[in-house]
């Protein structure tokens, strides 16, 4: 029953089992001599006295560490309580302690280090060598380390990246899952970018480096991950605490149940002694210790194995409080990338005729609007001619000369002077619906006006609604954008109230009047011009972060897919990560305090009590490791039908 797999175990837990194992062994030996054959009771003696050494010399040792240090730990007080026993002639009584003590802390090594492996794993994603490529086409295995940014690397079939970078050569899909903790491989392409510890599946790939390795998104995930595991929560400071100080406490209440009743009431000082053991023994706080860091750091495990970065257990014990959720809109509840919705010709013009001419006046210009009309006219259009004389007017418009017409591309700022009765009122209608208005014409001509948005996410919804089953007593959408887009997105999303026209600083104040409001607030956002809100809400969620240093710097969690159904896991951990705390907190008191009442009314040995105290510990840590079983819920990937239609009670702050 002492067995341990060799492969699950580490440098730290092979020292707590080889003394557990001798302290059971020598333990069983002498209990054997001490019952079966009575001749060898001295003989019965050393063995307890073998159990006491080989079980007690860790604790020893660590416990005088600690009176070095100016602290007294919670090994000295076992250690204490089994010399007691052994100064009383039982022997047998301070071996039993001494083993399930030595058992407890090798089952809470045990514990702790599943979190910790399951961690560290993420260490062993990086390979150790890369294939590049040099200029001359050779191709050569170098160390990781020796790789350099611009370097070309070659990704086989079925091996697993090193590095960050940008594909140049090749086209494949790529298992992302243990970075972003996206379940279905993503296609490459060149031009994609691709991240370290990653796995291409199918087709080879030339990968341009972009960051060392030091610096890749998996290297600092594991920086970030190990900086969460010192980042101590609230609850963890306070049980802190009474590591600290609860335990001088216990040592001041032994003291004196062996001292005063033999003075003041005449007991035997045999009998004092021997419950100021049990009192030693039982009051130890070893579960109320291991109560709070056994569930948090199961969480942030957790969380990493699915894509979410936690960074601190603080961070994910707020994540089961918040009552509002905050969100930005562009990138977070829409898609980020705006896309050509609508395309209205004017009369006597084709829809081929309006998107090639704007499309080719486009062709040039770096704006996102501009962008998806040539994205969306080569997709239905093919090659597009080449515009001449192109001028840009940024914020407002272009004008080019195509196939020989001076063609003008623009908000209706720009060309509401030459606009019609009918262009104006097709724009606003556009406008109306959430689409932001592109007037075009040509040569003096109106040609039509196109539609670009920027798509809400297809679970955005589904998302809202599943946040409100979790608890969420509001959800608020904050944005720069125009009233009109907002009401659209809004009543697309289903949010209770959207407040629109916001700088960065007005969405700052608009998170501090929701908290004074409502409580604990959390905002998402994409970590760059949300970055005031996000440090100032009571949780940060940036969503995208495996390609955005900013994301991953800025926010208290990390979404490192850009997946919005992730957020719902999110406050689900935090949630039950209070939940498995306050659990073990609570058995871990009601154990102290029962076991303190029975050996006060005398119904407890001190094997028992050493029973019952180290079992409850190891209930608590195994409790807190349910949290690495806490597995993601799927929300639906369709569209909602009906989206269009308002919100209930959707209101409108804008805040011009």
């Amino acid at each position: 029953m002492f067995a341990v797999r060799a492969d699950l175990m580490d440098d730290e837990l092979r020292p707590l089992v080889r003394a557990t194992v001798l302290s059971g062994l020598f333990l069983v030996v002498g209990w054997m001599w001490e019952r079966l054959a009575p001749g060898l009771a001295g003989w019965a003696a050393a063995a307890y006295a073998a159990a006491y050494v080989s079980g007690g010399y860790l604790r020893v040792r660590d416990g005088l560490a600690a009176l070095r240090q100016g602290s007294l730990n919670i090994d000295m007080l076992m250690v204490l309580g089994a010399a007691g026993a052994a100064a009383l002639g039982r022997w047998s009584e301070g071996a039993v302690l001494i083993f399930l003590f030595a058992l407890s802390n090798t089952l809470e090594e045990f514990a702790s280090g599943r979190t910790r492996r399951a961690i560290e794993a993420l260490v062993r994603l990086r390979p150790e060598e890369a294939l590049v490529r040099d200029e001359d086409g050779r191709e050569r295995l170098v160390p990781l380390e020796e790789v350099n940014v611009g370097d070309l690397v070659v990704v086989r079939p079925a091996e697993r990246l090193g590095v960050d970078g940008v594909v140049v050569e090749g086209r494949s899909a790529v298992d992302q899952a243990a970075i972003t903790g996206e379940s279905v491989p993503v296609a490459k392409a060149p031009g994609a970018q691709v991240l370290a510890g990653s796995v291409n599946t199918t087709g080879m790939l030339l990968v341009r480096v972009t960051r060392p390795a030091t610096d890749s998104t998996l290297a600092r995930i594991i920086r970030l991950v190990e900086e969460a595991q010192e980042h101590k929560a609230r609850a963890q400071r306070v049980v802190d605490w009474v590591d600290r100080y609860y335990t001088l406490i216990v040592v001041a209440v032994a003291l004196f149940t062996w001292t005063v009743p033999p003075l003041a009431a005449g007991w035997a000082w045999s009998d004092s002694f021997y419950l100021a053991m049990q009192l030693l023994v039982v009051m130890s706080p070893c579960a109320l210790v291991i109560a709070t860091p056994a569930a948090l750091l199961s969480g942030i495990a957790a969380g990493a194995r699915q894509g979410i970065l936690f960074k601190g257990g603080i961070h994910l014990e707020q994540a089961g409080i918040v009552r509002v959720v905050a969100f930005d809109k562009t990138g977070t509840l829409t898609e980020g990338r705006p896309e050509l919705i609508s395309v209205l010709p004017a009369e006597g013009v084709s829809e081929a005729e309006l998107l090639r001419l704007a499309a080719a006046a486009e062709l040039r210009s770096g704006h996102p609007l501009g962008q998806a009309i040539v994205a969306a006219a080569r997709r239905r259009l093919g090659e597009l001619p080449q515009p001449e004389q192109v001028e840009e007017q940024p914020g407002l418009g272009v004008s080019a000369v195509v196939d020989g017409r001076r063609v003008l591309v623009g908000s209706r700022r720009l060309l509401e002077s030459g606009a019609d009765e009918w262009m104006s009122r097709t724009a606003g209608q556009v406008e109306t619906r959430g689409e932001t208005a592109v007037l075009v014409i040509a040569d003096g001509r109106p040609l039509g006006v196109l539609g670009v948005a920027d798509r809400v996410r297809p679970q955005a919804r589904a998302v809202v609604e599943a946040l409100r089953t979790q608890g969420i007593q509001r959800v608020v959408m904050l944005t720069g954008d125009n009233e009109r887009v907002a009401a659209a997105v809004a009543a697309e999303t289903g949010v209770d109230e959207f407040q629109a026209n916001l700088l960065p600083g007005d969405k700052l104040r608009a998170i501090e009047e929701l908290e004074r409001l409502y409580g604990p607030v959390a905002m998402v956002g994409d970590g760059i011009n949300d970055a005031p809100a996000l440090a100032r809400a009571s949780l940060g969620v940036a969503m995208g972060g495996a390609g955005n240093d900013a994301a991953l710097e800025s926010a208290d969690v990390v979404l490192m897919a850009d997946d919005l159904a992730r957020l719902t896991d999110v406050f689900r951990m935090g949630r039950l990560a209070r939940k498995v705390v306050g659990q073990n907190l609570a058995f871990a008191v009601g154990v102290i305090v029962m076991l303190v009442v029975l050996s006060l009314m005398g119904r407890l040995t001190l094997p028992l009590a050493v029973v019952g105290h180290e079992g409850s510990t190891i209930l608590v840590a195994v409790n807190g490791l349910r949290l690495l079983m806490a597995g993601r819920r799927a929300l639906p990937r369709e569209p909602v039908p009906g989206l269009a239609q308002a919100a209930p009670g959707a209101r409108t702050e804008s805040a011009a």
